[in-house]
C-alpha cells in the first residue's frame, strides 16, 4: 500500500516532533541540574534514599566516562557516524515500520542532546545516578538512545515472530 505524500509528510512531522520534544527534555534537565549544582561537580540530591540521586557530573570523555579528556575525539567520531547514518539510511527509512522509525527518532534525539553538550559546553552533563545498581552516572539522552535501540529490537523480534506464524 502506497502512502500519499500528505501522509508521508504527517509521519515525518510526527518523528520531528518526537525528536524536538525528547531533545528539549534532555537539554532542560541538563540546564536545571547545572543550575541546581551551581556548576559544582558531584553535587547530589537524594531522590530515593541511597538508591537514586540526581548528581551533577561533567563528562569530558565517552560513554560511562571512559577516555576522559578526549571529548574532541568523541565529537568528531559522533559527527562522522551521524553523517554516515543520514547518508546511508535516507533511502531505506521509507521501508521501516512505524516502530523502527520511532526508535530511530529516540536514538536521534539522544545523539543530538549529547552532541549539543559536546559542541556548546565541551563536555556532556550527566545526572541520573542509580547508586543501588551501578556507579555510572548518565543523562536522558543516554536513556533515549537505549530506549530507541530497545524499540528497534522489539519491533524486529515481533516481525520475526509474526513471519514464523505465517
Amino acid at each position: 500500500m502506497c502512502k500519499s505524500s500528505a501522509q508521508l509528510g504527517s509521519d515525518f512531522l510526527l518523528y520531528i516532533i518526537i525528536i524536538v520534544i525528547l531533545t528539549a527534555i534532555d537539554q532542560i534537565t541538563k540546564i536545571y541540574m547545572r543550575s541546581a549544582a551551581g556548576g559544582v561537580e558531584a553535587f547530589s540530591i537524594p531522590v530515593i534514599g541511597d538508591f537514586f540521586h540526581l548528581t551533577y557530573v561533567e563528562n569530558h570523555g565517552g560513554i560511562f566516562g571512559i577516555f576522559q579528556g578526549k571529548i574532541s575525539v568523541f565529537t568528531i567520531l559522533s559527527i562522522v557516524v551521524i553523517a554516515y547514518l543520514i547518508y546511508s539510511e535516507r533511502k531505506n527509512i521509507k521501508n521501516y515500520t512505524k516502530w523502527t522509525k520511532i526508535g530511530i527518532a529516540f536514538i536521534t534525539s539522544g545523539a543530538i542532546g549529547n552532541m549539543t553538550d559536546r559542541i556548546m559546553r565541551g563536555y556532556v552533563i550527566d545526572m541520573l545516578d542509580f547508586r543501588g545498581i551501578w556507579h555510572f552516572v548518565f543523562n536522558f539522552a543516554d536513556v533515549f538512545i537505549n530506549v530507541g535501540v530497545g524499540i528497534i529490537i522489539l519491533d524486529y523480534l515481533v516481525k520475526k515472530m509474526k513471519s514464523r506464524r505465517e
